[in-house]
């Protein structure tokens, strides 16, 4: 392998590990040409092939005269992905990262920790100024996810993102449960997952993300039972309004 095509996949990963990480949102448009050579310090030929490769992996859209879109997991488009709940995902990720952290406190490596701490502070930054971005958010959780050194459980914790992120229907639950969020608390989590991977406690890690993931869960609750009550206020006034008897 020449040493163009050794660079040209360098930079295909860097990008879509980056479309990975959320970076690069589903449906928004990868810088341009020029932007990812000087970004990367590489030539546009360069930037070109390695977006080849990114269509050729249906990870990019590539539009004429456009520039190249990041696409979604095509489950996520279809009947299944309509069918899903909030309260499915929000299970499914309980399952999946609990065991993961439990992982990742086990095998992660001192780069990837400090990694983590950096995001640590995003989100702390992110919380700050904006409560509804999931940016900071979904990069701690990734990295969490690729320090247990399994691809599979670091692409399936990514789907699970995409799907909460993508669905129009589970973003909006997770909007309003976040709006109604202490986001102090929420800070506090992360820190205490964090402490617990650093510290290389397993068991701690577990309990620390699935006591983050109960609070979520209730969180949603208590916004699906205040939902019921005004949809249920709402019929019983239009029903008033109906038949009231007027003189």
């Amino acid at each position: 392998m020449s040493s163009k095509e050794r660079l040209y996949i360098t930079i295909f990963k860097k990008i879509s590990a980056l479309i990975r990480e959320g970076e690069f949102p589903v449906g928004s448009r990868l810088p341009t040409e020029r932007e990812l050579a000087e970004r990367y310090g590489v030539s546009r030929p360069t930037i070109r092939e390695a977006i080849i490769a990114l269509a050729a992996k249906e990870e990019v859209s590539v539009k004429a005269g456009s520039g190249a879109y990041v696409l979604g997991n095509n489950l996520i488009n279809d009947n299944f992905g309509r069918e899903i709940s909030a309260f499915e995902l929000l299970e499914a990720r309980v399952l999946l990262e609990g065991e993961a952290v439990a992982l990742a406190a086990r095998m992660i490596k001192q780069d990837e920790l400090e990694e983590l701490e950096k995001a640590l502070r995003k989100i702390e930054l992110e919380d700050v100024i904006d409560t509804s971005s999931s940016g900071a958010d979904r990069q701690f959780h990734t990295l969490i996810a690729q320090a247990t050194h399994n691809r599979v459980i670091a692409k399936q914790i990514s789907f699970l993102w995409d799907i909460q992120e993508n669905l129009s229907h589970i973003s909006k639950a997770r909007q309003a449960v976040c709006a109604e969020e202490d986001k102090h608390a929420r800070i506090a989590d992360h820190v205490a997952i964090y402490d617990a991977i650093a510290a290389g406690d397993a068991k701690s890690a577990r309990n620390t993300m699935r006591s983050h993931f109960s609070e979520l869960l209730e969180a949603m609750h208590a916004e699906s039972e205040k939902e019921a009550v005004d949809a249920a206020k709402l019929k019983v006034s239009n029903m008033r309004k109906r038949f009231a008897i007027t003189s």
